[in-house]
C-alpha cells in the first residue's frame, strides 16, 4: 500500500511539473514554495540593468523555463541613467524596477544605504564569498576582471602592455601613432568608469600619470563598453584602458580583431551587484530572479552562455572565479561590496575627484 501511495505521489508530482507549475529548487526550505506560488500570481519581474541584453538573454530564457508564467521584463540601460531613473521613479511613486542589477557597485551600495532595498536572506548566500554579501540586502553576482582591450591587427603581441607603466611607455613611444587612437570610460557619464578609476587611485600611485598620458594621446572617452569595443574592432581605436574583459572574452571568440590582456601589477575585479527594491511591485518574482542568479545553475549559465564570469567557487570552467584565481592569484583585486564603496559618493569628495580628473584629462 505504501509503495502504491509513493508511486501515486511521484506521478502526481510529474503531472504537476508537466502542466507547467513551478516548484521550489531542490534543497530550498519547504516554505519557499509559497514564494514560487506568489511569484506565479505576480506574473513578472522587472529588472533594470546595464548588462547587455545579449548577455542577459540566456539567463532570461532559463529562468522563464524554470518558472513558467513568470516573465522577465529586462530593461538594459547605462549605469548613470539607471541610477537616476530608479531614484526619480521611486520619488514620484511611479512603477519602477523590482530588481536592480548593476555593474556600478558604488551606486548600488548608495541606493541600499539610502533605503531603496528590502532585506532578503537568499538561500544561496552561503555559497558566495563573504565580501560579496552586503547586509543581506545586496549580493555580488559576477567576478569580472578589468584590463586592456586592443586591436590585434594594429598592435603586435610583443607590444601589448603587461603593467600600467608599460601602458604609459607604449603611448609615449610613438605619440603620432596613438594620437586619437586610445579609448576609456568617461567617468562623468559612466558609473562603472568612475568606480574603476577611483579604485585605481586607491591602489596605484601612477594612476593620474595614466590619465595624463591618455589625455596627451587625445583619448576618446565613452560611456558605453559596446561603443569602445566596436571602435577598437574597426581600428578607429587601437587600445582601450579599464575595460570589461568579460565582454572582450566573448567578443574575441567571434571577432579576430579583438585581443585583451590582464595587467600583472594588479587586476581589478568587478562584481555586478543585485538587490530587490523596497517598493517592488513583484517582490516574490524578484526573489526568484535573485536566487536564480546566485544559484549554481544560474551561475553556470552566466559563466558559459552569458560569459560574465561566475562568482561561486564551486562553478568550474574558463570564465569563473576559480579559473581566474588559479591564473592570477594575488594579482587579483576584487572590489569588496562594503561601506568603503560610499567614499567617493560623498558629494564633497566626488566633486574633488572629478575636478582632479578634469585637470588631468583636459577634455
Amino acid at each position: 500500500m505504501r509503495a502504491q501511495r509513493r508511486t501515486f505521489i511521484a506521478l502526481a508530482a510529474a503531472s504537476f511539473a508537466t502542466l507547467g507549475f513551478a516548484q521550489a529548487p531542490a534543497g530550498y526550505p519547504a516554505s519557499y514554495q509559497a514564494v514560487v506560488d506568489a511569484a506565479k500570481k505576480e506574473g513578472k519581474v522587472l529588472v533594470y540593468t546595464p548588462t547587455d541584453a545579449a548577455a542577459g538573454r540566456p539567463l532570461v530564457r532559463e529562468f522563464e523555463a524554470m518558472y513558467p508564467g513568470v516573465k522577465v521584463e529586462y530593461s538594459d540601460m547605462n549605469t548613470t541613467e539607471l541610477f537616476n531613473r530608479f531614484i526619480s521613479e521611486n520619488a514620484a511613486g511611479a512603477a519602477s524596477a523590482d530588481v536592480v542589477w548593476s555593474s556600478a557597485m558604488d551606486q548600488q551600495i548608495k541606493l541600499v544605504s539610502d533605503g531603496y532595498a528590502q532585506p532578503y536572506e537568499s538561500p544561496e548566500a552561503k555559497a558566495l564569498p563573504a565580501w560579496a554579501v552586503y547586509k543581506n540586502q545586496a549580493y555580488g553576482t559576477t567576478f569580472e576582471p578589468v584590463g586592456i582591450v586592443y586591436n590585434k591587427r594594429l598592435l603586435k603581441e610583443n607590444e601589448v602592455p603587461k603593467t600600467r607603466a608599460d601602458f604609459i611607455t607604449l603611448l609615449k613611444s610613438d605619440e603620432k601613432r596613438f594620437q586619437g587612437k586610445v579609448t576609456s570610460f568617461d567617468i562623468e557619464k559612466s558609473g562603472s568608469g568612475f568606480l574603476f578609476l577611483s579604485n585605481d587611485v586607491g591602489i596605484a600611485p601612477n594612476t593620474w600619470d595614466v590619465v595624463k598620458t591618455m589625455s596627451g594621446s587625445g583619448v576618446k572617452l565613452q560611456s558605453s563598453s559596446g561603443t569602445m569595443m566596436e571602435r577598437i574592432s574597426s581600428g578607429e581605436n587601437i587600445i582601450g584602458y579599464n575595460m570589461f574583459l568579460s565582454y572582450a572574452h566573448a567578443r574575441a571568440k567571434k571577432d579576430q580583431s579583438i585581443g585583451y590582456a590582464y595587467l600583472s601589477d594588479y587586476t581589478l575585479v568587478l562584481s555586478r551587484v543585485a538587490f530587490i527594491s523596497k517598493n517592488a511591485k513583484n517582490p516574490n518574482a524578484a526573489k526568484l530572479w535573485l536566487d536564480y542568479l546566485l544559484s549554481k545553475k544560474g551561475q553556470t549559465t552566466l559563466s558559459t552562455a552569458s560569459e560574465l564570469y561566475s562568482i561561486r567557487p564551486d562553478v568550474d570552467g574558463e570564465t569563473t572565479m576559480a579559473a581566474l584565481t588559479k591564473q592570477l592569484g594575488s594579482n587579483l583585486k576584487p572590489i569588496a561590496i562594503d561601506d568603503k564603496l560610499l567614499a567617493y559618493l560623498d558629494q564633497t569628495k566626488r566633486v574633488e575627484f572629478l575636478k582632479q580628473w578634469q585637470q588631468n584629462i583636459k577634455k
